[in-house]
C-alpha cells in the first residue's frame, strides 16, 4: 500500500520527468523532414518531445493515468500536454507500446545497440546512451528547432519559462551543479540535464565539435566533454552567448534552492542509480505537496527540504 501511494504521488510529476524536450520554433529548415505536424499546443507553438526505452514504459503508463486524474481534480491539466507529446522510442518494444497508446511516436535507430534496460551510471552502455542522445539532439538542432531539454530525473514544480531569459538573444542557457553568483562566468560546473538552446550556426558548430570530440576523451560522458570544451575557450571562440542558471530557480540535489517560493525544477544530480533517484525524487514530490498545504495556511516559514539520503548513500555501493 505504501509503495502504491508513493508511485501515485510521484506519477503526477512523471510526465515532465521522462526526458521531455520543449521545441519552441517550428521554422523547420527547408528540405528537412519534421518529426510530426503538431497542432497548436498550450505553449503556443511549443510541443514536447520525450525520449524513452522499454525500461521506462511502465512509468509512461503511470504518467498517462495520473495526468487524466490530475485533469479531473484540477491538478495541472497534463492531459493537454500529452496530446502534443512526441515519444522518441529507442527500442521496438517501447515504440510498439507507444503506438498502442495512440501517441505521437518516433523510432530512433540505434545501430544494434541495446538501450532497453537501465544503464548503470558511467558504465560503457550509459556513456554510449548519453552520446547517442547528443547525436539525436544535434539532429534536432540541424532541423531548425530551438528546444528545452530536461532529463529523466528532473522534476518540474513550476513553469520554467518565466525564469529563462527570452528577450535577449542568448544561444544557450544551461543548469549548474552549484551556482557561483555570476550567470556569465565559465567557472561553473555545468549540467546537461536541463538546458535551453537556440538553433543557429553557432550552436550547430557547438554540437558538431561536441560530438566530434567523443573519441578524444574515451570513457567520459558527454557532459564532461562539453565542460572541457568550455574550459578550453571554445564557447568564446564560437561567440556563443551563454547563461549559467541559478540554482535558486533550477535546483538539484547538489545544491537545493534557497527559496521554495521561487524554485521551478529539481534535478536528482549528485546521485547514482535509478532506485536512489526515484526514492529521493518521490520525497521531493511529498515535500512539494507539504509546501502547498503550508502555503494555503500561510505557514511556509516552517518548510524545509528533506535530506537526500538515498542519493548520498548511493555513492557507498
Amino acid at each position: 500500500m505504501a509503495q502504491a501511494k508513493t508511485r501515485l504521488e510521484f506519477a503526477i510529476y512523471l510526465l515532465v520527468i521522462i526526458s521531455i524536450v520543449y521545441i519552441f520554433t517550428l521554422d523547420v529548415t527547408k528540405n528537412q523532414q519534421p518529426f510530426f505536424n503538431p497542432h497548436k499546443t498550450p505553449h503556443d507553438h511549443h510541443f514536447p518531445l520525450s525520449k524513452t526505452n522499454n525500461a521506462s514504459m511502465d512509468k509512461l503508463d503511470v504518467a498517462l493515468a495520473a495526468a487524466s486524474t490530475s485533469d479531473r481534480t484540477g491538478g495541472g491539466g497534463h492531459r493537454g500536454l500529452i496530446n502534443h507529446l512526441l515519444i522518441v522510442a529507442v527500442d521496438q518494444t517501447s515504440y510498439d507500446r507507444c503506438r498502442f497508446l495512440g501517441l505521437h511516436c518516433y523510432k530512433l535507430e540505434t545501430d544494434g545497440v541495446d538501450f532497453v534496460g537501465e544503464k548503470v551510471y558511467m558504465s560503457e552502455d550509459f556513456i554510449k546512451m548519453m552520446w547517442r542522445r547528443t547525436l539525436f539532439l544535434r539532429d534536432v538542432i540541424y532541423r531548425g528547432y530551438n528546444f528545452i531539454f530536461t532529463d529523466i530525473d528532473v522534476l518540474w514544480l513550476r513553469d520554467p519559462f518565466p525564469y529563462l531569459t527570452q528577450k535577449q538573444p542568448l544561444d544557450l542557457q544551461i543548469s549548474t551543479d552549484r551556482y557561483r553568483g555570476n550567470p556569465w562566468s565559465e567557472s561553473h560546473r555545468i549540467n546537461t540535464g536541463f538546458y535551453m538552446i537556440r538553433s543557429n550556426n553557432k550552436t550547430r558548430a557547438l554540437f558538431d565539435a561536441w560530438y566530434a570530440n567523443k573519441d578524444n576523451f574515451p570513457g567520459q560522458k558527454e557532459q564532461d566533454v562539453l565542460e572541457k570544451l568550455m574550459r578550453q575557450g571554445f564557447f568564446r571562440k564560437l561567440g556563443l552567448k551563454v547563461k549559467f542558471l541559478d540554482t535558486l530557480y533550477f535546483s538539484g540535489f547538489c545544491q537545493d534552492s534557497r527559496d521554495v517560493t521561487m524554485v521551478a525544477t529539481v534535478h536528482a544530480n549528485c546521485c547514482r542509480g535509478m532506485a536512489a533517484k526515484l526514492a529521493d525524487l518521490s520525497m521531493v514530490a511529498r515535500n512539494w505537496k507539504r509546501y502547498k498545504r503550508l502555503a494555503s495556511a500561510n505557514m511556509t516559514s516552517t518548510f524545509r527540504w528533506s535530506l537526500h539520503r538515498a542519493c548520498w548513500n548511493s555513492w557507498r555501493s
